[in-house]
């Protein structure tokens, strides 16, 4: 078989295991630190899109620090899996992963369609954060 072109069980460990998902990891958990951490800082400091968006999926504003912690914690852990503590960065990906599924649900129950790409983004950041962290 030929390994690379990815034919046989030795095709799929090159594509899953070793450098080239070592790296990709790395890029996909530093723009997903960077993305965390900087609207962690809009939360906190109630940036006028951040208060519209939140006013707009029933969000109170009341609830801004704590969401801007979670986010920030995520971001942390992230940057700790990436670190080296793989099971922390594990689970910071997986809570994140839960976290915008939640505001993806909160923009659908609410109807809120024009910036859906946002929630939407953050998803995908995050589960490729996540299958990478794993596959890494």
């Amino acid at each position: 078989m030929d390994v690379a072109a990815g034919g046989g069980e030795a095709g799929r460990r090159l594509l899953l295991e070793g450098e080239p998902v070592f790296t990709a990891y790395v890029v996909v958990g530093v723009a997903a630190i960077v993305a965390h951490a900087g609207i962690a800082v809009a939360d906190l400091l109630r940036a006028r899109f951040v208060l519209a968006n939140s006013a707009e999926v029933g969000v109170p504003a009341s609830w801004l620090p704590w969401l801007a912690g979670l986010k920030a914690a995520g971001a942390a852990g992230l940057l700790a899996g990436l670190l080296g503590a793989g099971p922390l960065g594990t689970a910071a990906a997986a809570g994140l992963v839960l976290f915008f599924a939640g505001a993806l649900a909160a923009h659908v129950r609410a109807r809120v369609f024009h910036n859906i790409a946002f929630p939407l983004g953050y998803l995908a950041l995050n589960t490729a954060a996540l299958v990478l962290g794993v596959a890494a």
